[in-house]
């Protein structure tokens, strides 16, 4: 199956569906089955101790899987989460952006389920995993 989306036109998706978020991140790479988003780490990612928060690191993985989902459906808005479990491995720290790679595992007609592993820019070190399945609304 072809992407149906590439990294500009999901941004441009982004912006006009999500613009309260969509600055903090960039959809950096589409292949089938496949997403890389950055979340531009600034200080309102940032928790005490000087390390990026865990929810800042749970919106990039969820980002990343619904671009890995659009990017093979289209522009469908109304995908959503339906799981997610996220193991956290290593303290991110401040200064550095963090890069969600997505791989869809499975893409059917009601659910996509995949995974995403989150590094910090040019690091190949994994400091989170996570799980995730989302529910893709019937498409006429």
């Amino acid at each position: 199956m072809p992407v149906q989306m590439d990294a500009a036109a999901l941004n441009a998706f982004m912006m006009t569906e999500f613009p309260q978020v969509a600055a903090q991140f960039r959809v950096e790479r589409t292949a089938p089955m496949e997403a890389d988003i950055r979340l531009l780490v600034d200080e309102q990612h940032l928790r005490p101790g000087g390390t990026v928060s865990g929810p800042s690191m749970f919106a990039l993985v969820d980002l990343a899987m619904y671009a890995a989902t659009l990017a093979m459906i289209g522009p469908v808005a109304l995908a959503v989460t339906t799981n997610c479990s996220i193991d956290f491995m290593r303290k991110p720290e401040a200064g550095r952006d963090l890069i969600g790679s997505a791989r869809l595992l499975k893409l059917g007609k009601m659910l996509a389920v995949g995974d995403v592993l989150v590094r910090a820019d040019g690091s190949e070190d994994v400091l989170a995993r996570a799980s995730l399945t989302y529910a893709i609304p019937p498409r006429r």
